[in-house]
């Protein structure tokens, strides 16, 4: 995929925290229970960490119980990009941003009572979230 925002390596390691660059660039995740996005429930908006580019809508975030921020759609299909993941044995539905490409998180056909019936589990340092003025 082309991306509208392409780094090098070692761009995005300048810009980036080294552990951002390990879940944004190489798709780690961070533990559960720890981002500081969880629990944030003002208004506002979620944008890519590493290219601001926006994904979701803070009425589009619910608690799912899973530990991570949990959200039932993207602010746009076009917002992010799914890839199929066979990593760690399973079978699961990758999130990048479309944007530049960096990892967010996985999406669940399993967001039992939203809207859409998913669950975009994303990691907190994978996101920026600006409140609503």
């Amino acid at each position: 995929m082309n991306y509208d925002v392409t780094k090098s390596n070692d761009e995005w390691r300048e810009e980036l925290s080294p552990e951002q660059y390990a879940v944004l660039r190489e798709a780690a995740t961070e533990r559960p229970w720890t981002g500081e996005l969880l629990d944030e429930s003002r208004a506002g908006l979620y944008t890519c960490a590493a290219c601001n580019a926006e994904l979701f809508k803070s009425g589009t975030k619910f608690d799912s119980g899973c530990g991570w921020p949990s959200f039932y759609e993207s602010v746009r299909p076009e917002a992010v990009q799914l890839i199929e993941d066979r990593s760690l044995g399973m079978v699961r539905t990758e999130v990048r941003c479309a944007a530049c490409g960096s990892h967010l998180g996985h999406v669940f056909d399993d967001g039992f009572g939203t809207p859409t019936g998913d669950r975009y589990c994303m990691n907190s340092i994978s996101l920026n979230f600006s409140p609503a003025e």
